[in-house]
C-alpha cells in the first residue's frame, strides 16, 4: 500500500487557513463575552415603545410599526435586535406621507430570516414581500378585506398562510411558493387553497359554532393564530370565540389542501401555539397554562409550568416560554423548559414580552417586549 506524503504544514486536518480564523475569532468573540458576566441572558434596549404587534426573526431582526412617532406618524422599520439599532424603514409605492398612530400590524418572516410578508393599514390591502438582503420591495399579492389576524410560513418556505376575523366572513387562506424562477413575488397572487365560515367547520364541533349569533356571547368570532408542522403537513389555526370568557379552540388543517383533520376546545384564550421539532407535539398556551397535544390525537397533556408565550427549539426538545406571573414575585418570567424531563433549566425575570423567538440554528433566542426591551438567551451548550 502505498503511503502518504507528509504534510508540510502542521494542520491536524485539512482546512483552509481563512475558515480556522472566522471560527477561531467567533470562539474567542463568544469566550470573552462569557466571561464578561455571570448569566445567559443579555438585556438590550432596542426602540422606545409601544409597538404590541412585532415579530423576530430567526437571524434576530425585528420588525414593527415603528414607535418613533415623528409628527403624529409612523412607519413600518426594522431593527437589529444585538446591535439595538434601526436598519431600515419599509415602504411600498403609493404610501402615504401620513399614517395614523397605533394601528394594527401582521408580520411574518421566512425561516433564514431574508423575506418578510407584511401588512399594515397604511399600504394598500394587499400582503406585502421584501427581499431584506436587497433591500427592496417584491411585490404584493393576497388581497383582502379583513385585515390578517396572524401571518405564518412553513420551515421551508414552501408555503404560508393567512388568517383572519370577521365571524362568517373569517377565512385562512394558504399559497404555495412560485415555481416559476422568473417570478418576483415568492407566491402566487391567489391562494392555493381557503377555508373559512363556522359552517365549514361546524361538523368537528358538533354544530355549537353556528348556534350563537354573530356578536353574541360564545360566537364564532374568527381564526387567530396559526403555525405549520416542521414536516409541512399540517396547519394548526385557533378558532377563536366571541366572549370575555369563552374557550377558543384548535383545529388541525391538511397541508395543502386546508381539509379539516380534528378539532378540540381548550379552556380560555389561546396566546401561544408551537410544534415540536419533530412534528410530534403542539404545544399550546391558554388561559396562562402550557398544554402538549400529541399530533394524530387527542391526548392532550397539562404541563407543570404555566405560560402565555412558546417557541420550541428547531433541534432539541427544548422550549422558550414566557409567563406574565410568577408565585411569590411581581414580575413574570422567561424560562427554558426541557420537554422531556418538563423542568425548566434556565430562567430570568421579565414582563411585558410580546414575541419569541429561537436563531435558525438554535445557538440562541430571543425576547421582546412591546416597550422595545429585548432578551437574548444565549447559553454555553446549545
Amino acid at each position: 500500500m502505498a503511503s502518504r506524503p507528509p504534510s508540510s504544514t502542521r494542520e491536524i486536518v485539512p482546512a483552509s487557513s481563512h475558515a480556522l480564523a472566522v471560527r477561531s475569532a467567533a470562539l474567542v468573540s463568544r469566550g470573552l463575552r462569557d466571561l464578561a458576566r455571570d448569566s445567559n441572558w443579555l438585556i438590550k434596549k432596542v426602540f422606545t415603545g409601544p409597538a404590541p404587534r412585532l415579530a423576530i426573526s430567526s437571524a434576530g431582526q425585528l420588525c414593527a410599526a415603528s414607535p418613533v412617532v415623528r409628527h403624529g406618524t409612523e412607519r413600518v422599520a426594522l431593527y437589529d435586535i444585538e446591535l439595538a439599532t434601526p436598519t431600515m424603514t419599509l415602504s411600498v409605492p403609493g404610501e402615504p406621507a401620513n399614517s395614523p398612530v397605533g394601528q394594527p400590524a401582521a408580520f411574518a418572516w421566512s425561516s433564514s430570516g431574508r423575506y418578510l410578508i407584511a401588512a399594515w393599514p397604511g399600504w394598500s390591502r394587499h400582503l406585502h414581500a421584501f427581499d431584506l438582503h436587497a433591500k427592496s420591495s417584491l411585490g404584493s399579492f393576497g388581497s383582502f378585506l379583513q385585515f390578517p389576524e396572524w401571518l405564518a410560513w412553513s420551515d421551508s418556505g414552501r408555503y404560508f398562510a393567512s388568517t383572519c376575523g370577521g365571524g362568517a366572513e373569517a377565512r385562512v387562506r394558504l399559497w404555495e411558493s412560485a415555481r416559476d424562477a422568473k417570478e418576483r413575488l415568492p407566491f402566487g397572487r391567489a391562494p392555493l387553497s381557503e377555508a373559512g365560515g363556522p359552517r365549514s367547520f361546524d361538523e368537528l364541533f358538533g354544530g355549537q359554532l353556528f348556534e350563537a349569533e354573530s356578536g353574541d356571547e360564545g360566537a364564532f368570532s374568527g381564526f387567530g393564530r396559526c403555525a405549520f408542522s416542521p414536516d409541512e403537513g399540517t396547519l394548526a389555526s385557533v378558532v377563536e370565540i366571541e366572549g370575555e370568557w369563552a374557550d377558543d379552540s384548535i383545529v388541525m388543517l391538511d397541508v395543502p389542501t386546508l381539509r379539516r383533520q380534528q378539532a378540540f376546545q381548550v379552556q380560555g384564550r389561546v396566546t401561544g401555539l408551537a410544534w415540536t421539532h419533530d412534528s410530534r407535539h403542539l404545544v399550546y398556551c391558554s388561559a396562562g397554562q402550557a398544554y402538549r397535544l400529541t399530533a394524530g390525537s387527542l391526548d392532550i397533556e397539562s404541563l407543570p409550568f404555566g405560560a402565555e408565550l412558546v417557541a420550541c427549539h428547531p433541534h432539541l426538545p427544548i422550549c422558550l416560554c414566557f409567563s406574565s406571573w410568577l408565585r411569590n414575585s411581581a414580575k413574570g418570567r422567561l424560562f427554558v423548559a426541557d420537554l422531556n424531563t418538563l423542568a425548566a433549566v434556565d430562567e430570568y425575570a421579565a414582563e411585558g414580552i410580546v414575541d419569541l423567538r429561537w436563531s435558525l440554528d438554535g445557538s440562541k433566542a430571543y425576547a421582546v417586549t412591546a416597550d422595545g426591551l429585548a432578551y437574548i438567551y444565549e447559553p454555553p451548550l446549545l
